[in-house]
């Protein structure tokens, strides 16, 4: 399935430069971090948060002449990420950016290019004050912060609630909580025509993609593991096959094509059903009759224990940032309640704060549609923080790609040997 906003369309294919391991600045980082004065900020290039981030500017600067923020887009590049990484590589990188993505920062670390936001007084606090318990899937291996957590997509199940009529099943409360219960459905949707698809995963080999079909339902299978754990792999398990298994199914029943669909396949009626954020709201609106539920799990697990993939995106500091006091003002101003009740409410995407519901009450009271998503976003499951990010997502890729999407080799065996490749590649070698 093509995907529709930044969130999930971000190629996150990195241009791996090699650099020093550290927080970034060398021998100016202390004065670095005191000084005050201008700074440039990206922004990412969707339409709505450039609205909101021109808005959020614009508010800044009216309060601070002498620190003003000058805001782009960021450039335009294969990927976002090969953008951000030769920026680091060249030392003019901005300030900050917005949308950095949780799988890119252990390589710009590695770089040398990012600020540890623990060196500002109060500064791992504010973290945690605001994220809550999340914020602990954001630490790096050293344990200090190198992004604040911004906003969150967490995923669910959108279904057309036509086709589901069409084929039978029940539009308003559909049984789709168990992997028994999805595949039945999903057969009487293909049995019956009333779709060429019950659901559409994109069957391609990019590393991000598993973050739309395996990794969702493994963190729910799971109780919101990662896909690995002080340094060792945990998709080779009880639970990892099984979730594996039933996307096996999926693909050798015809139930999710192998083959990839240009387009947006759940707006164009040939799936019934999609992996999707809050982002989605505002992209189908009215087009299509919908309905959401929580991802399945073997057991049918009760909604308000499942854990799903976040989807995040954050702010990070960056290197070459001079001015990092006025850098780390901003990333605050930015983040505050009133500014992510305003990226909120330009976005229908979630600010990654604790307590969300309530300090947004009446939001979501006139916006009924987003409370589901918001209900999870206490129970998301990030990417693993370790060095080789990319690498192990990709290895992960080529494995699940080869034994369920394509059925070349058996589930077990492939899984056993990209385990191998993970553990090595998480222990840094």
């Amino acid at each position: 399935m093509k995907r529709i906003l930044p969130a999930a369309l971000l190629a996150l294919s990195l241009a791996v430069v090699t650099g020093c391991d550290g927080s970034g600045g060398g021998g100016d980082a202390e004065q670095a971090n005191k000084a005050t004065g201008p700074i440039t900020i990206w922004l990412s290039n969707n339409q709505e948060e450039l609205t909101w981030g021109k808005a959020m500017v614009a508010s800044w600067n009216s309060q601070h002449a002498d620190q003003k923020i000058t805001a782009q887009e960021i450039p335009a590049g294969k990927s976002s990420e090969e953008v951000i990484g030769a920026a680091i590589t060249a030392g003019n990188a901005p300030c900050l950016i917005w949308n950095t993505a949780p799988a890119a920062i252990p390589q710009f670390q590695k770089q040398g290019g990012l600020v540890a936001l623990d060196s500002f007084d109060g500064g791992a606090q504010y973290v945690t004050d605001r994220t809550g318990e999340t914020a602990e899937q954001y630490k790096s291996p050293d344990g200090k912060f190198y992004q604040l957590p911004w906003k969150s997509n967490p995923v669910r199940i959108i279904y057309n609630k036509d086709i589901f009529a069409k084929a039978g099943l029940d539009p308003e409360k559909p049984a789709l909580s168990t992997y028994d219960e999805f595949l039945a459905a999903a057969r009487k949707i293909k049995s019956s025509g009333a779709a060429q698809a019950a659901i559409y995963p994109a069957p391609s080999s990019e590393f991000f993609q598993s973050w739309f079909d395996f990794y969702p339902l493994f963190a729910a299978e799971t109780d919101g593991n990662q896909l690995v754990k002080d340094n060792k792999a945990q998709f080779n398990t009880p639970q990892g096959l099984a979730v594996a298994n039933f996307w096996k199914t999926m693909y050798d029943e015809g139930l999710s094509p192998k083959e990839m669909y240009n387009g947006d396949s759940f707006a164009d009626k040939k799936a019934a059903m999609a992996i999707v954020g809050p982002w989605a709201i505002k992209v189908y609106g009215n087009k299509v009759k919908w309905g959401t539920v929580p991802v399945p799990t073997s057991t049918g697990k009760p909604a308000e224990q499942i854990k799903t993939f976040s989807d995040a995106k954050n702010v990070a500091m960056y290197s070459a940032c001079q001015n990092r006091a006025t850098a780390w003002e901003v990333m605050k101003f930015a983040t505050s309640q009133d500014q992510d009740g305003k990226f909120l409410e330009a976005t229908g995407q979630m600010p990654l704060r604790k307590d969300l519901e309530t300090t947004y009450a009446d939001y979501f009271a006139k916006n009924a549609a987003y409370k589901p998503f918001a209900d999870q976003v206490a129970n998301t499951v990030e990417v693993p923080n370790v060095p080789n990010s990319v690498a192990i997502w990709q290895a992960f890729r080529d494995a699940y790609s080869e034994s369920v999407i394509f059925g070349k080799t058996p589930v077990a065996d492939a899984f056993s040997g990209a385990a191998q490749k993970v553990d090595q590649l998480a222990s840094g070698s």
